[in-house]
């Protein structure tokens, strides 16, 4: 029995003005349209002896998450963590749940869900193998081969090969070295970086645990034992105890167990692989062409040439350009000389500090019932476009600073308003005072499409206060 755990989080500052806060990396659609995300659980949901998939993420994505994985598929279980707390006691957490649901031999392959793995057969062969390894007692962990000297990974030194192909006794961790340190590393052959990818029984890794981090798993199984769960849309959603939560180390799995472990195994992989940690990541993973050019969306390029564009809904024209990363979303544009994609981490911590809104939220707001859509704001107003799905519903709210007036484009809206409940049809409109509470709702089959105009002396979203909320978000 094999159970993925995909590990779901991360801003991604590096690849901003597409990941935000609210729509981190894994939520980035990469080459093809689909995401980062989808990409894992397909590839996890693939492969054989899967008896469901184990996600842990934060509380505000599950809904996000669930749209992304569709219908049908493997039998999932959210862990929804209320805020992040590193990779050592996320894994704890999903232990103890792997322990209870399907014993402490169950095998648990630890995913990060923002890699680019493309060559499914070679990944599926590596698993089994690392399977196998860790039904003997190992932990393992998944090493890429080199091809240049990087002093952004981690690398891990080769022991012993163990008899299974492909296979070595890890022999020391090295944290990101320097650049002449990297390079011989590169020329010695037997260093690989480390990818963040782990395989264990989760009896194995909970006695790991015990030995290297007892306080961890002690303050892990007391969260565990104060936390919620419930079935909900097929799945099982387990609510992580917040108060709880915040008394586990914030320690990596490789800090915690996997550097002190004596039963650690490497198996050298055979399959392509990408941590898309930079816009010019991106670029090596997608190719390019003759000319080392690489689009996403449309473009006209005059004499340009180890270009990365990547445009949202409208052209993008260059001119005479060479090594250069140009991303164009509705709200923001980034362009960035491409062996400085790192620094783009760097925009978003001066964006933090003027409290930008491009730091949070693109153009368009994925919410539980759908989304909405800034068209413009000015000084007292901001116009949205507002898609409710069938059979969704917004929260009972009020706002203290705005009114809002309501259109309805296409659909039918179940309006509260104050004490009165009307519908709204296509073309015809109702008005939301300042202080009233109400609902929107769609009843019907098909999407319901509206334009809602606010008005007031502050706009903030951060102005609802909610008395219902199907969503959990009173």
């Amino acid at each position: 029995m094999l159970i993925p755990i995909i590990l779901s989080g991360g801003a991604g500052s590096r690849l901003w003005p597409v990941s935000r806060e609210a729509s981190p990396k894994p939520f980035m659609k990469v080459g093809d349209g689909q995401s980062l995300l989808r990409r894992t659980f397909d590839r996890a949901s693939a492969l054989a002896g899967v008896a469901e998939v184990v996600t842990v993420t934060n509380r505000d994505y599950l809904f996000k998450t669930r749209d992304e994985y569709g219908e049908g598929g493997k039998p999932c279980t959210f862990v929804l963590e209320p805020f992040g707390r590193n990779t050592a006691p996320a894994l704890a957490m999903a232990a103890l749940l792997v322990e209870q649901k399907h014993g402490a031999a169950a095998a648990m392959l630890m995913l990060p869900a923002d890699h680019l793995i493309q060559n499914q057969e070679a990944f599926a062969r590596d698993v089994t193998i690392a399977e196998e390894l860790a039904c003997q007692g190992m932990l393992v962990t998944f090493g890429i081969q080199p091809d240049r000297a990087d002093t952004g990974f981690g690398y891990m030194e080769l022991g012993q090969p163990i008899d299974s192909g492909g296979a070595f006794r890890a022999k020391r961790f090295v944290e990101k070295p320097s650049l002449d340190v990297a390079q011989g590393y590169l020329d010695a052959g037997n260093y690989v970086w480390n990818s963040g990818m782990f395989c264990f029984t989760a009896g194995d890794v909970l006695e790991a645990f015990a030995r290297h981090q007892p306080q961890l798993l002690e303050a892990a199984r007391a969260c565990w034992g104060s936390s919620s769960n419930r079935a909900e849309q097929g799945s099982r959603i387990v609510e992580i105890d917040a108060a709880s939560f915040g008394e586990l180390a914030d320690i990596s799995i490789d800090y915690a167990i996997m550097e002190k472990a004596a039963n650690v195994a490497i198996v050298r992989a055979g399959f392509d692989w990408s941590d898309i940690g930079s816009w010019s990541a991106i670029h090596q993973a997608l190719g390019g062409d003759a000319k080392g050019n690489s689009v996403v969306g449309e473009a006209v390029l005059v004499d340009v040439s180890n270009t990365y564009i990547q445009a949202d809904g409208r052209l993008v024209a260059a001119v005479g350009l060479d090594n250069v990363v140009i991303v164009d979303t509705p709200d923001a544009l980034l362009v960035a000389d491409r062996d400085r994609s790192q620094d783009v981490k760097k925009v978003v911590e001066q964006l933090k500090l003027s409290r930008h809104e491009s730091v949070k939220v693109h153009r368009t707001v994925a919410r539980p019932w759908g989304t909405y859509t800034v068209l413009e704001e000015g000084d007292g107003f901001k116009i949205k476009r507002i898609v409710v799905k069938p059979g969704q519903s917004l929260s009972l709210q009020m706002h203290h600073h705005r009114s809002e007036h309501w259109v309805v484009v296409s659909g039918t809206a179940r309006v509260t308003n104050g004490e009165r409940e009307l519908l709204v049809h296509k073309n015809e409109s109702t008005y939301i005072l300042a202080g009233n509470r109400h609902r929107l709702e769609n009843p019907g089959m098909l999407d319901l499409v509206m334009i809602e105009v606010q008005s007031g002396d502050y706009l903030g979203e951060d102005d609802i206060v909610r008395f219902d909320d199907k969503y959990g978000r009173v």
